[in-house]
């Protein structure tokens, strides 16, 4: 059997609900997926970059950017239910059977127009050098979460930590979320935690760097960042 290092699997599904056709949307000229298949190809790390996908067209649009589909997604894997865990695994599981198998295997979400090959590379190295099994990307939050509330049943506030009114900002711990666009994993490990525990290491990207694609919305100020940071690389 062919021993690789690492492989690169991007899952885009074909029906997307709240924007139709997603994942080959065009995006300042290009289709979505195209941008993470780039960076991926981009970044030198990856023996192969898979798109696993149930359609036709995203599969003919991965192709087309560089991306291999050695298969079609069976519908089982395909419906609203389905966690990026079992999708990412039975594209490893289809590889091992075909004779390739990997040391690393890096989850890139079709939908990160924003990604920059040296956090994927900076992902690598970090796991490399470590016990940790994952590592993924990440980034601050905001604002102190502290502070946060909830709205009751009557539409008034409720604090969650209501002991932490009073303190400055400045006094409050820093807090940190899923940036969305890269998840890496030793193949071979099997992890006894959650990703965002013990045996993870975030990789920490800029919040302008950072936007979930959900809604047309999200869609509007993704192109608006990625202008952004593009005018300022050219400057």
């Amino acid at each position: 059997m062919l021993k690789k290092n690492a492989v690169a699997i991007i899952p885009a599904r074909g029906g997307s609900k709240r924007i139709k056709r997603k994942n080959i949307k065009d995006f300042h000229g290009l289709p979505l997926i195209a941008y993470s298949i780039k960076v991926a190809l981009e970044s030198n790390l990856f023996e192969k970059v898979v798109v696993t996908t149930d359609d036709e067209e995203i599969a003919k649009t991965a192709k087309e950017y560089g991306a291999e589909v050695p298969f079609l997604r069976p519908k089982e894997l395909s419906d609203d239910f389905t966690g990026t865990g079992d999708v990412v695994k039975h594209a490893i599981d289809y590889l091992k059977e075909h004779g390739e198998t990997f040391d690393y295997v890096c989850t890139i979400y079709a939908t990160a127009p924003l990604l920059q090959a040296k956090y994927l590379i900076e992902g690598l190295e970090a796991l490399k050098n470590s016990d940790a099994i994952n590592a993924f990307s990440a980034t601050s939050m905001p604002f102190p979460i502290q502070r946060t509330f909830k709205v009751d049943k009557n539409g008034r506030c409720e604090m969650f930590w209501p002991e932490k009114y009073f303190k400055r900002s400045q006094d409050l711990q820093e807090a940190y979320q899923d940036a969305g666009q890269f998840y890496w994993s030793k193949v071979d490990k099997k992890p006894s935690d959650i990703m965002f525990g013990k045996e993870s290491i975030p990789i920490i990207l800029p919040r302008h760097l950072v936007q979930d694609i959900d809604t047309l919305e999200d869609w509007e100020r993704a192109e608006y960042m990625y202008e952004a940071v593009k005018k300022s690389v050219q400057r």
